[in-house]
């Protein structure tokens, strides 16, 4: 099951907000939501909008939940999500005018899947058994990462305090992910984010995850945001928490946050979630090869769009079975489990059994012999 994304127990994004190469599994319907509570202290940003632009300043204070929905079809290695960010907002200005404004809805709509792309193989090194030195030795080939790929799409359905004047946005990411021993992972996220629009983002968030026990894990995370706008300030951003795994469906978290940005502003960030996940994997079929050295395709055992795609791409109908080979029969010979019979040994028996017997004859003969000749004495 080397191509395999499905894991025994729920792998989830949540608390950081770096994301992991790998899907969650071909029908697994996974959800992680979450309750937030944001301050922000001093945000000065220019509205350009205006002749001369106008230089806005506000504080504000935000409770909201952050959900994202993922689940994995047609393919192992593709996984499709919805991520939304349902929050309300107060925000109090000091310019260009003092006043406040709120607003409730939707300030995130993402719709996106996830490929990946790489997956490197590492070696068993429990398999080891002749050298403490070579089963113990960090093994070079985890440098190198699983990759995967990311496309989206960010709707404008958002509250008017939210919404993007340029419309619906592109969402582009690579993913990357390097593990470091069977506890330590660290992922790495390249996005561009608003994409064909003035509000155009990109950033790079770093995190490193560490497994305390098989229940408890931390992380640490750091992230910077570079925007083609000189209206809005870069910022960056230090998150850290911590999970539990409550079964192997179901996992908690908390993390705080605080971010910087380029004006002096502090932002602080705290939250806690949940995810589970609903589990419908079912294991492949180990790919084999049949006549002409050809590979068979994957299936599951079940599922509907499994079989859907393996009837449209292998070629035959489904309905015989196309990746099943001839194979020739031929009886098993049987042999004893009795050890081999040593004929000499044999013939010296039978030969001294027959002399045994003789002897055994020649002694009866002449113990009747005796007892006639005892009759007549006695007469």
């Amino acid at each position: 099951m080397s191509l395999a994304q499905y894991t025994e127990v729920i792998n989830s994004k949540r608390p950081g907000f770096s994301d992991s190469p790998y899907s969650v599994g071909t029908k697994v319907y996974q959800v992680e939501g979450g309750l937030f509570y944001k301050d922000v202290g001093n945000y000065l940003y220019w509205d350009y909008a205006t002749d001369p632009p106008t230089e806005n300043n506000y504080s504000s204070k935000a409770i909201g939940t952050d959900i994202t929905f993922r689940t994995g079809q047609f393919f192992e290695r593709l996984e499709f999500d919805l991520d939304l960010v349902l929050q309300n907002e107060n925000r109090d200005y000091t310019k260009p005018s003092v006043y406040s404004e709120s607003g409730f809805g939707l300030s995130k709509l993402t719709l996106g899947a996830k490929y990946l792309v790489y997956k490197p193989e590492y070696t068993d090194k429990s398999k080891e058994i002749r050298s403490w030195k070579a089963r113990q030795s960090f093994d070079k080939k985890r440098l190198i990462p699983a990759v995967g790929v990311y496309a989206g799409l960010n709707t404008n359905l958002l509250n008017e305090m939210y919404k993007n004047p340029d419309g619906i946005s592109a969402r582009f990411a690579i993913f990357t992910q390097n593990d470091l021993s069977n506890r330590w992972i660290v992922l790495t996220n390249f996005i561009m984010d608003k994409v064909f629009t003035d509000e155009l983002e990109n950033s790079f968030i770093l995190t490193t995850t560490y497994a305390l026990t098989e229940q408890w894990s931390i992380f640490g995370e750091g992230q910077a945001f570079f925007r083609s706008q000189k209206s809005v300030p870069n910022d960056y951003q230090f998150g850290a928490g911590g999970a539990y795994l409550i079964n192997p469906d179901m996992q908690a978290d908390f993390s705080a946050r605080m971010i910087l940005d380029e004006r002096g502003d502090n932002t602080y960030l705290i939250g806690g979630g949940i995810s589970w996940r609903l589990d419908r994997h079912k294991d492949q079929i180990v790919k084999t090869k049949g006549d002409n050295n050809e590979p068979l395709l994957e299936q599951d055992k079940k599922g509907f769009f499994n079989t859907i795609t393996f009837g449209l791409f292998a070629g035959k109908k489904s309905s015989k079975n196309t990746n099943m080979r001839n194979v020739k029969t031929s009886k098993v010979k049987t042999r004893s489990l009795e050890p081999p019979v040593n004929k000499k040994a044999q013939k010296a028996r039978k030969k001294q059994n027959k002399k045994l017997v003789k002897q055994q004859k020649q002694k009866e003969k002449s113990q009747k012999k005796y007892n006639k000749k005892a009759e007549k004495v006695k007469d």
